[in-house]
C-alpha cells in the first residue's frame, strides 16, 4: 500500500504540471494593460512637445545664421534663403581685427579655469564635511546652505565695491574670484562622496601609511570623478552664461566674454542694422561649446546617476 502511495504521488504531482501548463497556453500571452499604453504615450507626448520647445530657438538661430542681412527680413524664420553662412562666418571673426575670437577666449578663460579650479574647491570641500568630524560641522554646513537662497544678482553691487577696494575691477581676477564660491557644487560634492567613497577604503589606505593629502588625492579623488564632472559641468554652463556679474565688473571690451560682447554688438542695432548678422551669426558660435561639453562629458555625469543603483 505504501508503494502504491509513492509511485502515485509523483505522477499526480505531474499531472497538476500538466494542467497549469495547459491552462496557461489556453489563456494566451498576457495582455498589456490599456492604461500602460496611455500613461507611456502621454509621457512621450510631453517629452515630445519639451524637446520642441527647446530645440526651436537653436533651429531657428541655425536657420538665420545662413542668411545675409536682406534675407534674414524678407524670408520665412524657418526657411532656407541664399546660403551664405561662411561668409556670415569670416565677417564675425574678422570684425574689429578679430575682437569675437578675443571674447571666446575670454569665455574659454573664465568658464574652463574658473570652473576647474572651484570644482576641485568643491569637491574637496564636500569630502570634508562628509568624512571628517569637528565642531560646529553642520550648523557651517548650514550656513553654506544659506548661500543657496541668495541670488547671485544682489551679490553684485557689494562684490563690485569689494573688488573696488582691492583693485581687480576690469581684470580678469574680477570674474575668477567669485566662480570659486560655488554652494550647490559643496551640497551635490557631500551627496556624492556619502555614496562613492566608502569609510572601510580610507581606513585601510590610513593603515598602509597614506597621508590625508594623499589619501583624497590618490583614492577619494579618483572615485568621485563622476561627481567632479558633474560639478564641472554646471559650474562651466553658469560661467560661460554668467552676464550680469560681467556686465558689472568690466569696462574693457577686450576683457569681455562673448556673452557680454554680443550684447554690446546687440546694442547698436538700432543704428547699425547690419550688426543683426553678427549678432546671430556669433550666438550660433556661441552655442557650440556648451553643446561639445556635454557631448565629450556626458559618459561621466550618466554613470553618476547610475553608479549606485545595483550594488
Amino acid at each position: 500500500m505504501s508503494t502504491h502511495t509513492v509511485i502515485q504521488e509523483p505522477a499526480a504531482a505531474g499531472t497538476h504540471a500538466g494542467d497549469a501548463a495547459a491552462s496557461a497556453g489556453r489563456r494566451g500571452p498576457r495582455r498589456k494593460r490599456p492604461g500602460g499604453l496611455l500613461s507611456k504615450g502621454v509621457v512621450n507626448g510631453v517629452l515630445l512637445l519639451a524637446s520642441f520647445y527647446m530645440l526651436m530657438p537653436v533651429s531657428w538661430l541655425l536657420f538665420a545664421a545662413t542668411k545675409d542681412h536682406g534675407d534674414l527680413f524678407a524670408s520665412d524664420g524657418f526657411a532656407f534663403a541664399d546660403f551664405n553662412l561662411f561668409s556670415n562666418l569670416a565677417a564675425v571673426f574678422t570684425f574689429n581685427d578679430g575682437i569675437y575670437l578675443r571674447w571666446l577666449g575670454n569665455s574659454v578663460i573664465y568658464s574652463v579655469i574658473g570652473s576647474a579650479a572651484s570644482t576641485l574647491l568643491c569637491v574637496a570641500t564636500g569630502y570634508a564635511f562628509d568624512k571628517y568630524e569637528f565642531r560646529g560641522k553642520e550648523k557651517l554646513f548650514g550656513v553654506v546652505l544659506g548661500g543657496l537662497l541668495v541670488p547671485a544678482t544682489v551679490i553684485q553691487l557689494p562684490m563690485y565695491l569689494l573688488a573696488s577696494k582691492v583693485g581687480l575691477v576690469n581684470t580678469y581676477w574680477a570674474l575668477l574670484l567669485p566662480a570659486l564660491v560655488n554652494p550647490f557644487g559643496v551640497y551635490l560634492a557631500r551627496v556624492f562622496s556619502e555614496g562613492y567613497v566608502p569609510n572601510e577604503v580610507l581606513e585601510a589606505a590610513r593603515v598602509d601609511g597614506a597621508g590625508e593629502l594623499g589619501t583624497f588625492t590618490r583614492i577619494a579623488l579618483p572615485m568621485l570623478s563622476p561627481g567632479f564632472m558633474t560639478i564641472f559641468l554646471f559650474s562651466f554652463t553658469g560661467s560661460w552664461n554668467n552676464f550680469f556679474g560681467a556686465l558689472v565688473m568690466l569696462n574693457d571690451d577686450k576683457l569681455y566674454p562673448v556673452n557680454l560682447g554680443l550684447f554690446m554688438w546687440n546694442s547698436t542695432t538700432q543704428l547699425q542694422p547690419e550688426f543683426y548678422s553678427l549678432v546671430i551669426t556669433g550666438s550660433l558660435v556661441a552655442v557650440v561649446p556648451l553643446i561639445v561639453a556635454f557631448i565629450c562629458l556626458q559618459r561621466f555625469w550618466r554613470s553618476g546617476l547610475t553608479s549606485g543603483a545595483v550594488k
